[in-house]
């Protein structure tokens, strides 16, 4: 018995070590941990258990029948996060270069249909070469086997992706299809086609960060939702994102203790809007002093800096936070913030987060570049996103709303719960100026007369008064109130119940 049991930990060993210390050696020099210390950095201490781990491959073409090492290049397993269950597969480059094979992809299939059956997150680690070339067509059907458990899996268990070294080709299109990924700074990438085959294809010479890498993905892209300096930290993150999300579809997010005060006051925000109304302010204080304890997960903070993302927790409950940037375009909408907002209501909306909407937008952006690239259908992203939403909706207008993007931004007409504006709010077809101009058209010329006209209908319209007048607005609130408003309504809307009428799905304007 006891060499049966020596025998069986001298192969655990030997599985632990993938592909060897020189290769381990070489991944400590690149900067990069290995999947087994990606994953102990991961979860909480002895949390994980391994499955798999004697697994090997197939292929017995290309001399690959005398290349077999335990477990194919993918540790899988679950773990806790903070006491919580996840479900993890981290791929090892130090074996075959991380490379999918069909037994590589049916690890990974296993812990993804693991993952939905007991509903828990699914936590990919990427570091691969890409498909095994020896394998031919069995490995590209291993990446399809994968990419259709990413689409079942969407919108019933949260799906991240970190990637942590190489992902090129078909492989990129798993992270795709997951709800966030993340990047290491300087030691990971993601195209579809390589600088090589760039050059030869369109003649542009390009590097691989510069075609593929963390910064690319996170400032023009929009791949990455953030990306961070080396593997430890980007791995805290994650830690940090899965304490706000909740394990699956049919569950609320976890609830966190905390010390600040529904009913807390914030008189700063009295004086937060400048009497100027063209000069901005930063609308991530506004965020801040309304959260619990300022502790905001910013979501794609590099990219599309005119719309503000991310999570924080309102009596110690996940809220999911949007908000117009005035410090960026003047806040305005234009075709990436759209996309960057829609997609972020739409994973609320799928694992039952309240969203809560700070609005200062003056319009949508105007420009032939932005009608060109299709400002129409990509702004009726985010409409569609808000309107489909059945999550609670409160919206508080603390300045500008004009035009479409009053509506557009979880106005009380997209079934919005609670609409709240501030007293400095203005909501209009547009600013007084450009409205007397085309209404005045004939006065232009005489200055004295456009200025008493662009008056006047400031005065009537370049207030929340209206709209409270007509019901579109539930109440005009005071700045330092807007933390006790937003507690009190995600307490009276926590079992609100609202229904979409029946259908297969939609068809969101892609």
């Amino acid at each position: 018995m006891q060499e049966i049991l020596a025998k069986l930990e001298e192969k655990r060993n030997q599985a632990r070590l993938g592909g060897g210390d020189a290769r381990i050696e070489a991944q400590h020099k690149k900067g990069k941990l290995t999947a087994r210390e990606r994953i102990e950095i991961l979860v909480d201490p002895n949390s994980f258990e391994e499955y798999d781990m004697f697994m090997e491959h197939r292929s017995v073409d290309f001399g690959m029948d005398k290349q077999k090492i335990s477990g194919d290049g993918v540790v899988i397993g679950s773990g806790t996060v903070n006491g919580r269950l996840v479900f993890i597969f981290s791929q090892d480059f130090t074996v075959f270069g991380g490379s999918l094979s069909e037994t590589h992809a049916e690890k990974i299939c296993k812990i993804m249909d693991m993952a939905m059956t007991v509903g828990a997150p699914v936590i990919g680690l990427n570091d691969s070469g890409g498909a095994r070339i020896q394998e031919g067509v069995a490995a590209l059907a291993g990446y399809a086997e994968v990419f259709q458990k990413n689409i079942m899996a969407s919108g019933v268990v949260p799906q991240i992706s970190v990637i942590m070294g190489p992902c090129a080709g078909g492989a990129v299109y798993s992270p795709a299809m997951t709800d966030f990924i993340f990047m290491v700074k300087d030691s990971s990438y993601m195209f579809v086609t390589g600088p090589d085959v760039v050059k030869t294809v369109t003649n542009e010479t390009v590097t691989q960060e510069e075609l593929g890498g963390a910064i690319t993905h996170t400032t023009k892209s929009s791949v990455a939702d953030a990306a961070f300096d080396n593997d430890v930290v980007t791995l805290k993150q994650v830690r940090r994102l899965v304490d706000f999300l909740p394990a699956n579809n049919r569950e609320k997010s976890p609830k966190f203790t905390t010390f600040d005060l529904p009913n807390r006051e914030e008189k700063s925000l009295d004086t937060l809007i400048p009497d100027n109304p063209n000069k901005p302010y930063d609308m991530h204080e506004l965020i801040k002093k309304v959260i619990d304890e300022g502790d905001f997960f910013e979501i794609q903070p590099d990219y599309a800096k005119n719309i503000i993302t991310g999570f924080g927790r309102i009596e110690g409950q996940t809220v999911g936070f949007v908000a117009n940037q005035p410090m960026v375009l003047a806040g305005c909408l234009d075709i990436n913030a759209s996309r960057k907002a829609a997609r972020f209501v739409r994973f609320c909306d799928c694992f039952n987060i309240p969203i809560v909407t700070f609005v200062d937008v003056p319009g949508f952006l105007p420009g032939t570049q932005q009608e060109f690239n299709g400002i129409i259908k990509q702004g009726a992203k985010l409409l569609f996103a808000y309107g489909e939403a059945t999550v609670p909706k409160i919206t508080i207008i603390t300045r500008k709303a004009y035009g479409g993007a009053y509506d557009v931004m979880a106005s009380k007409h997209l079934r919005g719960d609670l609409n709240f504006t501030w007293p400095t709010a203005e909501i209009a077809v547009m600013g007084a100026k450009g409205a007397v101009e085309i209404i005045f058209r004939a006065d232009i010329g005489d200055a004295a007369k456009i200025e008493a006209r662009t008056k006047e209908y400031s005065d009537k319209f370049a207030n929340p008064f209206v709209a409270a007048g007509r019901g579109y607005v539930d109440d005009i609130i005071m700045p330092h109130a807007s933390r006790r408003r937003i507690a009190r309504g995600l307490r009276m809307l926590k079992n609100k119940e609202l229904s979409n009428p029946w259908k297969k799905h939609d068809n969101i304007p892609l």
